[in-house]
């Protein structure tokens, strides 16, 4: 899919922005404004997310390819992806992703090294996809956590993130094909190292994720967030002396 398609655009990457109110006030002011399935709803995803498995989209061209692995991450409950993004940037198609990169948390960084040293510095054990892979998904499932990469179309991984990286592995296969598209290779792994792993986050993660979706959810949400604490603060009888 090229770039200039009008279904293609530019993913903002960055840092997760600071919720305006606490996470109860923000869900407080705009739970009531979504219908009770669709809270339900959030509450159940944000109950089911993974940090403990991370993704990373090293230099990935097609934004095909970029929007579909994003959505298999929302899909088997993972939250956080690590993006490279190549020379042009980062990519995605709307058709393809569904919104998919709403509800994720997106982290650049400038580049392969600095994503395997922020990777390895959290705990996360660096595997990268290639057909000379030692191991297989199931055996790096055991792993408590772990970082799977996904290169460039063309290239790869880069050599910089393969010398950082624990080990390289492989999806068996018995066909003729010797390898995959990177969006469905992308999709059996994360299916396989997220099948076991029940959602992992506290009681206030999950309450901030949902406050975030909310809060993307809702038009003007921080403006009705920002009224609807003002509008207690103007009601709310004042301190004894």
């Amino acid at each position: 899919m090229r770039r200039d398609d009008p279904r293609v655009e530019e993913i903002e990457l960055g840092s997760v922005a600071p919720l305006p109110a606490s996470a109860d006030e923000v869900i407080g002011a705009l739970g009531p404004l979504v219908t009770e399935r669709r809270l339900e709803r959030l509450q159940t995803v944000a109950a089911g997310r993974l940090r403990s498995v991370a993704p990373v989209l090293e230099s990935i061209a097609d934004p095909h390819n970029a929007s579909a692995i994003l959505r298999s991450a929302d899909a088997f409950g993972i939250q956080e992806v690590h993006v490279v993004p190549g020379p042009a940037g980062f990519h995605a198609s709307r058709q393809i992703s569904k919104g998919a990169h709403r509800w994720l948390d997106l982290r650049r960084h400038a580049d392969s090294v600095a994503c395997a040293d922020a990777l390895r510095d959290a705990g996360y054990a660096i595997y990268v996809a290639s057909m000379e892979g030692t191991v297989t998904p199931a055996e790096l499932a055991t792993r408590p956590k772990v970082a799977v990469v996904f290169g460039n179309e063309h290239r790869g991984p880069s050599p910089e993130m393969r010398e950082r990286a624990e080990g390289t592995y492989a999806i068996p296969m018995r066909g003729f094909v010797e390898s995959l598209n990177v969006s469905v290779a992308a999709a059996i792994t994360l299916h396989a190292l997220t099948a076991d792993r029940a959602g992992e986050l506290a009681m206030a993660d999950r309450n901030e994720l949902v406050a975030r979706w909310l809060l993307a959810t809702v038009r003007d949400g921080e403006r009705v967030v920002r009224e609807r604490l003002e509008g207690v603060r103007e009601v709310s009888p004042l301190p004894e002396r």
